[in-house]
């Protein structure tokens, strides 16, 4: 049997899962590790505690798995890493996407006009998320950093770099074309490092990696007495993308991890968006690039660990299910999950989380529907800036943790007053690893794979008259107060 092994290194846990030629999974291990939180909106994690995980996850998986064809690697994006390029050594924890410790420094370079020309190269916008403000705090704040890296001593990279570097023991230094076209200096339609994005954020060249295709030869991992090929590499959101099988243009797919991220195929078209999404690459693969129009939520799963584990208000995260009104009745409670800032289309790096409506007759259920709401109407304002840059949605395909929640998912139908699909593997991430890997390999083709389209969907029709608009109203006008207050 050829099997595919996928890395889904997240934000919050690993995740090695290996798949047999039908993409079904015969194995999976996964590892969770804490995040770090040394100050208001800053979000690192520690780079052994990282590696922990990798290791703990991938070695089982791999001792169990014989005939293993090739791995792939997909990662958290934006969060950066910086390390010596001699001992491989980081020189300070990974700064976490949603880590918000740059909007000084954003607001300064937007300020000086530099905004325009990193939207117009990058696709995106300048905000503390993306990776390049990451590197320059980094330099500046380390001892000793800038002159070392001036000095061609220090590598930065995505996770995938500082995963691919660890497990071939520093040969390789790559990323793909997904990864590097969200740290805000990659061009995403020269295709390479940008020297005016290098020099706006003040970034020596030698720190960077080489970018390829997501399906490309990213050198061999040795674990025990296997070498395996790594023949895959994909940030995660573009992973789904491959995963939900969206290789047409205006396919669309909704991934509800620690944040939530929708992101819609536009093809050979790279679209600048006028309503506050961003434009991306969505993969390259079989030789093509494709691009993609994608809004991005901070805060999705994070809300209900955050009600778990700080509120207390249940022990496991499948209960929040039981608080959840079947008809989105919060009895006036309002909540904006500001928790590291507010992402599209709104993009505040300062506002913070609120809840607004409480009285003495208030409880739980009104505030856990409040909370999962909160994430919808974000879909919905999302879905309206998808509309203002043309594009209009059908149906939508959703995976992740919270699509296992039905009372969610038959909601987020309700509200959005149109189909929502559930893959019956909620594992589109790993999937999209293991395909991008197996296209590198050669395993697969991308018209067999386009051929064959996902199957075994759970799908939620919305029910008439549940939604009320005067809702999102009030909810619209509590975020508008909240983002007047911190501009």
């Amino acid at each position: 049997m050829s099997i595919l092994i996928a890395i889904d290194q997240g934000t919050t846990s690993t995740r090695t899962v290996a798949f047999d030629k039908d993409l079904n999974i015969i194995h999976s291990e996964q590892k969770e590790y804490p995040l770090i939180y040394p100050n208001d909106g800053w979000v690192e994690i520690a780079p052994e505690e990282l590696m922990s995980s990798v290791y703990a996850t991938i070695d089982p998986v791999i001792e169990a798995c014989s005939d293993i064809s090739a791995i792939g690697i997909t990662n958290q994006r934006e969060t950066t890493l910086v390390w010596d390029a001699d001992s491989g050594e980081p020189i300070y924890n990974a700064i976490v996407w949603q880590d918000r410790r740059t909007a000084e420094q954003c607001m300064q370079l937007k300020k000086a006009g530099h905004e325009e020309a990193i939207k117009n190269a990058t696709g995106l916008l300048l905000d503390p998320y993306f990776s390049s403000t990451k590197i320059s705090w980094i330099l500046d704040n380390v001892d000793g950093a800038r002159k070392r890296a001036e000095a061609g001593k220090l590598r930065f990279g995505t996770v995938d770099t500082y995963l691919l570097w660890q497990l071939t023991h520093g040969e390789i230094y790559k990323t793909d074309v997904t990864n590097a076209s969200r740290t805000n200096l990659y061009n995403i339609h020269l295709k390479e490092w940008d020297s005016e994005l290098l020099k706006i954020f003040n970034i020596p060249r030698s720190m960077l990696p080489e970018v390829q295709s997501s399906d490309s030869n990213y050198g061999t991992l040795v674990r025990g007495n296997k070498t395996i090929q790594i023949s895959g590499v994909i940030g995660d959101q573009q992973s789904a993308l491959v995963g939900q099988r969206c290789f047409q243009s205006g396919q669309m797919k909704a991934t509800f991890g620690t944040g939530c991220f929708l992101m819609v195929n536009t093809g050979d078209e790279s679209l600048l968006s006028t309503s506050g999404l961003l434009n991306t690459l969505g993969y390259g693969l079989s030789g093509k690039v494709s691009y993609a129009l994608e809004g991005s939520i901070f805060s999705a799963g994070t809300i209900i660990q955050w009600l778990r584990d700080n509120m207390e208000f249940f022990q496991d995260s499948a209960e929040s299910i039981n608080l959840l009104d079947t008809r989105g009745e919060s009895n006036g409670v309002l909540f904006v999950p500001g928790f590291t800032g507010i992402g599209a289309p709104h993009w505040n790096a300062e506002i913070r989380a609120s809840f607004y409506g409480i009285t003495r007759d208030s409880t739980k259920k009104d505030m856990v529907t409040a909370a999962f709401k909160s994430l919808i109407y974000q879909v919905m304002d999302i879905k309206e800036a998808l509309k203002v840059d043309g594009i209009q949605i059908k149906n939508l395909s959703i995976d992740g943790g919270m699509a296992a929640n039905s009372g969610f998912c038959q909601l987020l139908a309700d509200f959005l007053g149109q189909e929502v699909q559930v893959p019956s593997s909620l594992e589109s991430t790993a999937i999209g690893a293991a395909i991008t890997a197996g296209l590198g390999a050669h395993f697969f083709s991308m018209n067999n794979l386009q051929n064959n389209q996902l199957s075994n969907a759970t799908i939620y029709q919305p029910r008439e008259k549940v939604f009320d608009p005067n809702d999102l109203t009030e909810w619209r006008k509590f975020l508008r107060v909240l983002l007047d207050a911190y501009n």
